[in-house]
């Protein structure tokens, strides 16, 4: 048998036992997204937002989406791909907490030795090194895509 005693007003008893009061906060977490132009972070990131595949445009800077789970929210830079942007990633690793790579599993043999490239080099800098990686052989959908072991 369970009593509940309570030493303030009514409806503060009543409040105390009934209403749980706003959710807690989900915690967040910054991550990096990188890989090569075309290789489908945007449009990775549009699916996990449940956005419109449609009318996706390469990224020339950077974006930030937030990507809400049940449990925590996911803030997630992600960082142009072509030559010219690729030497101002590690500009943009600071405060990460994580890294998703995305590569073209269905690139050329010299876009897939750049892809291995950038990745070891994220792998080996100093804002990233101990941080978590995903890395996501994208378009397995194609007819030339590699598998893991290939990749």
């Amino acid at each position: 048998l369970f009593f509940f005693v309570c030493f303030a007003l009514p409806w503060q008893c009543f409040r105390a036992l009934c209403c749980k009061g706003p959710p807690p906060p989900r915690p967040e977490y910054d991550l990096v997204c990188i890989g090569l132009s075309g290789s489908g972070k945007t449009s990775l990131l549009s699916q996990l937002c449940s956005e419109s595949p449609e009318n996706i445009v390469s990224t020339t800077g950077f974006s930030i989406k937030a990507v809400p789970f049940q449990n925590a929210i996911l803030n997630v830079k992600e960082l142009g791909g072509a030559d010219n942007i690729r030497k101002y990633w590690s500009r943009y690793y600071q405060g990460s907490q994580g890294v998703i790579f995305v590569l073209d599993s269905a690139s050329s043999e010299d876009d897939l030795e750049t892809a291995r490239n950038e990745l070891h080099s994220a792998l080996q800098h100093p804002q990233l090194c101990t941080l978590p990686f995903l890395i996501l052989a994208n378009h397995q959908d194609k007819p030339a895509a590699r598998s893991v072991q290939e990749v």
